[in-house]
């Protein structure tokens, strides 16, 4: 599939979730916002309907009648490159990781505010425009990240960073907002043999905090998901 551009009119969110109740609530709010939502109330057919004209953007309950959704995350995903959003119960952590391993955008806990869906749905949309045409350049503040020339400065002064810790900036800054698990961190910076060395790579984000936050005790740039990994907020 090519890059996924979001529509020029009103994007359509398609909502995939068995619970009438969820739809009531989202659709006058996603409607309200500008959007456009289309119901689906089983993974199938919700596979179907993205099949048939693909959203700018999925909303997918992982508790659907018919089959689990991470078999539905993996089935969209060999067709599908637009946002999707996990909504996940508090209590599944394991499963809330897996599946942004697996290629979800974002995940939103249940019980959820529509406000807090609402921000992670623009932050995915905004992220897929962007990958569309890849930012090479990311700044933040006086802060420059040059993806082309591996080089980062603070008010045009180069800021010396090791191999590692530049990759692993990379990585997050590629991510644009995107949540990027443990273990994708791990794995795509020092290899698949390192997936379980969280406290290593804690040790790392650390010092990369005191080279690239303009206040490392309280990061704004790179930001921690509480058991599940960091996010580029910058």
């Amino acid at each position: 599939a090519g890059a996924h551009a979001v529509s020029a009119s009103r994007p359509r969110i398609l909502v995939i979730d068995d619970e009438p109740q969820i739809h009531r609530f989202l659709q006058p709010a996603l409607e309200a916002a500008g959007y456009e939502p289309v119901r689906a109330d089983t993974a199938a057919d919700g596979l179907k309907e993205i099949a048939r004209k693909a959203p700018d953007a999925v909303v997918l309950d992982l508790g659907l009648p018919d089959f689990d959704g991470k078999e539905a995350l993996t089935r969209a995903r060999a067709f599908y490159d637009g946002p999707i959003i996990v909504l996940s119960a508090r209590d599944k952590e394991t499963e809330k990781i897996d599946t942004l391993d697996m290629g979800a955008d974002d995940y939103v806990e249940k019980p959820f505010g529509v406000g807090e869906l609402l921000a992670r749905l623009r932050v995915a949309l905004r992220h897929r425009l962007k990958s569309t045409g890849a930012e090479p350049v990311v700044t933040a503040g006086d802060l420059t990240v040059d993806l082309v020339k591996r080089l980062v400065t603070r008010a045009g002064h180069a800021i010396r960073l090791s191999p590692k810790e530049y990759d692993l900036l990379a990585q997050l800054v590629a991510g644009g907002g995107k949540v990027v698990t443990h273990r994708q961190l791990l794995t795509a910076v020092w290899g698949p043999a390192h997936e379980a060395d969280v406290q290593y790579l804690r040790v790392f984000v650390a010092q990369l905090r005191q080279k690239v936050e303009p206040d490392p005790a309280a990061p704004t740039l790179i930001t921690t998901e509480p058991g599940v990994g960091y996010r580029w907020t910058g």
